[in-house]
């Protein structure tokens, strides 16, 4: 495990040669700051919501790669005073899937940070986010000792075709995607890694519903109070050293959780779908895009009858799909 920790940092420190600073504005990162860390390609569309969700939320600098977008996403976080940002050319498989990019970053200026790893559809729900920004999670995690916090990637849908509602940019997307699974869940434990491993939910459901264990995986560790010898083995799914990913009580209690609500199924799921799937830069031959390939992307509808309507992060705790364990 330290071998392959130690092989992870080498490609990161050797991967972050591939990109080229557009704007950096590091020497403004404090002592205490949360940060925020995003690899993204044409998203210029969801910036401006996810950046608003996020600062609202306390998150202080956030540090964007972007891996040549062509719709303005670039320009429009070079322009932003709490962005710092990076561009590359390079191939996203060929560094992990992003992860390269970002564990170089991390390794440079997050040491002694808490980061958050998100994807720009991606948006952390925890205990108490409505009344309490996320330093008061953080501070909490401090007193604890504990280093890590994980969130189930909860993916929302509109009630309706996919396609049906058209989104613009600043608008919240849980006003269209309000809609989520409430079960259709499985977990196991990985053996090698400590993380648990869920799948099912609605992509499950609609997309690999003859073969479920091809769905994507749902567990996530996004938010880690990192250290230069940290580095995730697989997206946000699982970390080295080991002992992050005890994100849940093997005792049989319960550790405080969030949820992360994915804003993937709006109105461009079809046009991003094709783009990814000629580019063939995501995991497993993109196996998961041309899943979404099969049907009518547009006109799929994910709304079933034991769809639940998301309300609050209390709802999804009474659900069990987050857990606010002893914080008080």
């Amino acid at each position: 495990m330290r071998l392959r920790r130690k092989r992870r940092l080498f490609r990161a420190a050797w991967k972050r040669r591939e990109l080229r600073a557009v704007r950096d504005r590091t020497e403004r990162i404090r002592p205490q700051d949360v940060l925020l860390f995003c690899t993204l390609r044409n998203e210029k569309v969801r910036l401006p919501f996810f950046l608003q969700y996020y600062r609202d939320l306390g998150i202080d600098h956030f540090l964007f790669v972007d891996n040549d977008s062509d719709d303005g996403t670039r320009e429009l976080l070079a322009e932003q005073p709490d962005v710092s940002l990076w561009h590359t050319t390079d191939s996203y498989r060929a560094a992990r899937y992003g992860l390269d990019w970002i564990t170089g970053l991390q390794r440079r200026y997050g040491h002694g940070h808490w980061t958050l790893v998100v994807d720009p559809d991606e948006f952390l729900v925890y205990p108490f986010c409505d009344t309490r920004p996320i330093r008061a999670l953080t501070d909490w995690l401090d007193c604890c000792a504990i280093r890590s916090f994980g969130a189930m990637l909860l993916d929302m849908y509109p009630k309706g075709a996919v396609g049906e509602k058209p989104y613009a940019a600043g608008r919240n997307p849980f006003e269209i995607a309000a809609w989520f699974d409430s079960g259709n869940y499985t977990q196991i434990r990985n053996p090698e890694y400590g993380n648990l491993w869920i799948q099912g939910g609605p992509r499950s459901r609609v997309y690999f519903a003859d073969q479920p264990e091809k769905a994507p995986a749902l567990n996530k560790i996004p938010l880690v109070k990192w250290h230069r010898r940290y580095a995730y083995v697989s997206s946000t799914h699982m970390l080295l050293p080991r002992g992050l990913n005890q994100v849940y009580d093997v005792r049989g209690g319960e550790k405080a959780s969030g949820a992360l609500l994915h804003a993937k199924f709006l109105d461009d799921f079809a046009i991003k779908t094709d783009e990814e799937l000629n580019r063939g830069q995501h995991y497993d031959t993109s196996v998961e895009y041309r899943a979404y390939a099969g049907g009518d992307a547009v006109e799929t509808s994910m709304w079933c009858e034991f769809s639940e309507k998301y309300v609050n992060w209390r709802q999804l705790e009474i659900l069990g799909l987050m857990s606010k364990g002893n914080w008080a």
